[in-house]
């Protein structure tokens, strides 16, 4: 008990590191440093992670806002419309965010991500795997 505590009085004294048994060294595949991102990880990623398109996130709210800004352009008073040079700007802003919501969706039906070839010869994983 006596030299496990002196290890832990040492390890104690205001380090920041985590505390790992005297000698033993960070298992294989797991992350280092000071958490900026430049440790290295072997845990193999799913297809499905690798294939997330981000024009389905960026279409798909440009779409529900130009919907939602294009309805409120039609219920916009007059004195609203006074304060904007009279330019309905809900309308205008409404199509314009529908367009180009339609334009990243149709982007994406037209050109979709892909699976790698080396993904699929070596079995891919389902991502339902442990970590290592």
């Amino acid at each position: 008990m006596s030299a496990r505590k002196s290890g832990a009085t040492a390890a104690s004294s205001g380090s920041p590191r985590k505390r790992t048994a005297a000698g033993s060294q960070p298992a294989a595949g797991t992350r280092t440093g000071n958490g900026t991102g430049t440790g290295t990880s072997d845990a193999p990623q799913s297809a499905a992670s690798k294939l997330f398109d981000i024009r389905l996130l960026i279409g798909g709210l440009f779409t529900l806002y130009g919907i939602m800004l294009t309805i409120a352009g039609f219920f916009t008073s007059d004195a609203d419309k006074q304060k904007a040079s009279n330019i309905n700007i809900n309308l205008w802003l409404g199509i314009g965010m529908l367009i180009m919501g339609l334009l990243f969706l149709l982007w994406r039906q037209v050109s979709p991500l892909q699976v790698p070839d080396h993904a699929i010869q070596s079995g891919g994983t389902t991502g339902t795997e442990p970590r290592r």
